[in-house]
């Protein structure tokens, strides 16, 4: 008999879970869709209890009874993570008072980021928080709740994210991980590893703000209430949870300083683990998973959106597309493509940013096109890459996660354009893999992380110098288009209103 491992992470459009040992073997894995609402433009929401508490629950009861049907050994511990930084506001029994208001893809707080910015300062931020405040930040979203709807922030008592209102729900703990609250800028003092009062006081006046834990400590165990909601055994120990990407890091090792997460998502994000990084206007820096860790975090605000976008405008199958792209040249037959169909996170931090595909002529067709979305997505992904060497994160393994990985052409083109070699892990289960991980080492396991999620292959750069040129070209094209993309992006924002 051993013990055995829950986690649970909830994502922008699906919440997974996975029952494993205490050696990282995969026992069982379950999983929910679920709906982002968009009630206005640049308003991205989840109901908490509809999609975060529903998903937990049906995921929960269905791997307890996986674990009851295996009888391989008791349930030992949970961890959760979640889709972060968010914005939920809650009373102080933690009931929310509305929709959760989501990371960086929620944009309604412009005016909030310029404003906050004035008063406290751009190089006095960065310096303090790590970060330029941006879309992401939850201090912008905090003071846009309590001057668009006052009555809800009247009512605010606790400031909650997704993992952490699990947590809530769990244990009755109101907690929240270092590294979640180091992107609640710019109310989180980096050096001092804590919540900067005074900021705090200007951003969210009045409002209690948590208790910081690590996540790899143990916050709570599971209350009577909760083990007859979700089927979890009463006492369970809980950790404090933490953001869904820093936990996808963890489940494919992503802990040593010079470790890069490359995660092929709806949106590109990469993680770098470092001891000490330079602050950078073109990326987050944040406190880490793991005590005495830190790490840069870029992220773009689309990638397998833009594929996705094109395969519905052009009709097909991924797997047609990925083959018929195959089949082209690197450089797409003369096609550069600008990926920034949602506007841009890092490095530019430009919302109004717009995608551009330049070189159009009659003789293209979908297959260039996929392949020129491809390489414009691998051709940010090198930007981000330099950016995070100039912050001093010099990479030095480079993991890819997620459903991009799949196919191998993608993960081929971002190594050749890149220079940089890329593991593939055995188990692409995702971020509640890496909750289960931390969830065996809170409670004492001897955790193993490469034991727990090898790398299957290694993808290698075949052609390296070939898209230098292009590179090049592409890192052109934002400034040159960059006075008409905010023109249209204007013009957009006025239709909208209208």
């Amino acid at each position: 008999m051993a013990d055995l491992f829950l986690g649970v992470d909830i994502g922008t459009s699906s919440s997974k879970g996975v029952l494993v040992t205490g050696q990282g073997r995969v026992l069982a894995r379950a999983s929910r869709e679920h709906r982002t609402a968009t009630p206005h433009p640049g308003w991205v929401e989840h109901d908490a209890d509809e999609v975060w508490w529903a998903d937990f629950r049906a995921l929960t009861r269905e791997l307890v009874a996986a674990a009851e049907k295996a009888a391989e050994g008791p349930l030992a511990g949970l961890a959760v993570s979640g889709i972060g930084p968010c914005l939920l506001p809650a009373d102080g029994a933690g009931r929310p008072l509305r929709p959760a208001i989501l990371y960086g893809v929620d944009t309604r707080a412009g005016a909030e980021i310029a404003e906050l910015t004035e008063e406290l300062g751009a190089e006095e931020i960065l310096r303090r928080g790590g970060t330029p405040l941006s879309s992401q930040a939850v201090g912008p979203k905090i003071r846009w709740l309590a001057r668009h709807e006052p009555d809800v922030y009247a009512r605010t008592e606790m400031l909650l994210m997704a993992s952490s209102y699990l947590v809530h729900r769990l244990t009755g703990r109101y907690v929240l991980d270092h590294h979640s609250a180091s992107q609640c800028d710019p109310m989180y003092d980096q050096d001092a590893l804590g919540w900067a009062p005074d900021w705090a006081a200007a951003v969210a006046p009045g409002l209690p703000l948590p208790e910081l834990a690590w996540p790899t400590e143990v916050v709570g165990s599971v209350t009577a209430q909760a083990a007859r909601e979700t089927g979890l055994p009463r006492g369970l120990p809980v950790t404090a949870g933490t953001v869904d990407a820093w936990a996808e890091a963890t489940s494919v090792g992503v802990r040593e300083p010079g470790d890069v997460m490359v995660m092929y998502g709806t949106t590109m994000f990469l993680i770098q683990v470092l001891s000490s990084p330079s602050p950078h206007p073109g990326l987050w820096t944040t406190s880490g998973v793991y005590p005495g860790t830190r790490s840069l975090a870029a992220g773009m605000a689309t990638s397998g959106a833009v594929t996705d976008w094109l395969r519905r405008l052009v009709g097909g199958e991924f797997a047609t597309l990925v083959e018929e792209a195959a089949a082209v040249p690197a450089g797409s037959r003369g096609l550069l493509l600008l990926p920034y169909f949602a506007g841009e996170r890092t490095p530019i931090f430009d919302p109004d940013a717009r995608g551009v595909i330049a070189g159009l002529t009659l003789e293209h067709g979908r297959a260039e096109l996929y392949r020129a979305a491809l390489e414009g997505i691998a051709y940010g992904v090198r930007h981000n890459l330099e950016v995070m060497r100039e912050a001093g994160g010099r990479p030095q393994r480079l993991v890819a996660v997620g459903g991009g990985t799949q196919g191998g052409l993608w993960t081929q083109i971002v190594s050749d354009v890149t220079g940089e070699e890329q593991q593939v892990p055995t188990e692409t289960v995702g971020a509640c893999l890496g909750d289960a991980l931390l969830a065996a080492g809170a409670t004492g396991v001897d955790v193993d992380p490469a034991a727990w999620n090898p790398p299957d292959h290694t993808v290698m750069p075949a052609s390296p110098g070939r898209y230098d040129e292009f590179y090049r070209r592409y890192r052109d094209l934002y400034p040159a288009t960059v006075d008409v993309a905010h023109f249209l992006a204007a013009e957009q924002h006025a239709a909208d209103r209208a």
